[in-house]
């Protein structure tokens, strides 16, 4: 690996990061000011910014010279997988996490119906600009829909408590208003340099590895672009805002496909080809992510520690697995085995005591 291409793909990857944090920091303080609460600016404003890197990334990779497709769905599928084992992983760690009901009970399920709709989309081996204006239209229905929701939720909260009137909106000056524009547009001119850096980098790194750019984007660059989520989630953890991280994984999931791979189908200048390694393995290990969010979240409405370590140690399996298929290393049966014969029941039994717990706990409430 030439040093030019080590510092581009670093660049890169510094730039996104330092992008998206003038983005969530712009964008949050507007929607604050606008009275937007904290869990919904983690399910939206903040989401969408730490979904900037992806979608800077997935576009730029499709006008690559030639283009990588690859990339762009390795991209988003290696980032909804990171996103939930490594980055909740990481910063349940710091702090177990509070799960709102909410998530629980709408935004969950909602990641979960859109990566199923990612498989069955793709399942004709692309993702079309109709399919990409189809999940488009999706993400602008999911902020409509859940800005509305919070406003309904907070004026009943107030009603409940015996409050007349909604406190109105924090205001911000003009001089505030245009400092916090100005971070947005900072952000993105920023987020689109370092997406073509670290394209560009990618590139030569698997040329140079004889490696799929599928491969390298559900590794290196997801890793890469999940930066701003994990960076996001610690802090919002360590300020004890707990929402805005649980909300910021979540929010970000559902931007990755609907934003992200839907802004992508339709600027594309082809369509988006999925290649049927992603359709059999790696699709499908997204949604089964997605599904076990659900009865870890909604058990006690809490991600305890123990469970952050669990999700770290399933994506180094993951991880592992796909370096020594991509290698075709001697050790890949081996390892298959294990994973098959130890983990994978394990895996099943788990979620069985989970869904016990599940069921166990709504008949108490119902007695």
């Amino acid at each position: 690996m030439t040093l030019t291409t080590t510092a581009l793909f670093l660049a890169g990857f510094v730039l996104l990061v330092v992008g998206a944090e003038f983005l969530v920091r712009g964008a949050s303080r507007l929607a604050e000011a606008a009275g937007i609460s904290k869990l919904v600016v983690g399910l939206t404003v903040v989401a969408y910014g730490t979904s900037a890197p992806e979608l800077a990334v997935t576009v730029c990779s499709t006008y690559a010279q030639p283009p990588r497709p690859g990339l762009a769905i390795g991209n988003v599928v290696g980032s909804n997988i990171a996103n939930v084992l490594l980055v909740l992983g990481i910063a349940t760690i710091v702090a177990p996490l509070v799960v709102s009901r909410s998530v629980v009970r709408i935004g969950v399920p909602l990641m979960i119906g859109v990566s199923v709709l990612m498989l069955l989309l793709g399942m004709d081996g692309q993702i079309s600009r109709i399919d990409g204006v189809i999940l488009f239209v999706g993400s602008l229905a999911y902020t409509i829909v859940t800005v509305v929701h919070s406003r309904r939720e907070t004026r009943a909260a107030i009603r409940s408590q015996g409050i007349e009137h909604t406190p109105k909106p924090r205001r911000l000056v003009l001089t505030q208003i245009a400092v916090n524009l100005g971070l947005i547009l900072g952000g993105l001119i920023v987020l689109v340099l370092g997406s073509r850096w670290l394209v560009q980098g990618a590139v030569e790194v698997a040329n140079l590895l004889g490696v799929s750019g599928l491969i390298i984007g559900l590794t290196i660059v997801a890793i890469g672009t999940s930066l701003p989520e994990v960076a996001t989630s610690i802090v919002a953890v360590l300020r004890g805002e707990r929402d805005i991280a649980v909300g910021n994984v979540v929010g970000s999931n559902i931007f990755n496909i609907l934003l992200v791979l839907g802004g992508c189908g339709i600027v594309s200048p082809d369509n988006v080809l999925v290649s049927q390694a992603a359709l059999r393995f790696d699709i499908p290990i997204m949604i089964v992510v997605a599904v076990a969010c659900l009865p870890v979240f909604f058990v006690k409405y809490t991600i305890e520690r123990w469970e952050g370590f669990v999700f770290l140690i399933y994506y180094a399996a993951y991880l592992t697995y796909l370096c020594l298929h991509a290698t075709e290393h001697d050790a890949l049966g081996a390892f298959s085995n294990v994973m098959i014969m130890f983990v994978a029941p394990l895996t099943a039994l788990t979620f069985v005591i989970y869904w016990y717990r599940v069921f166990t706990k709504k008949r108490g409430q119902h007695d």
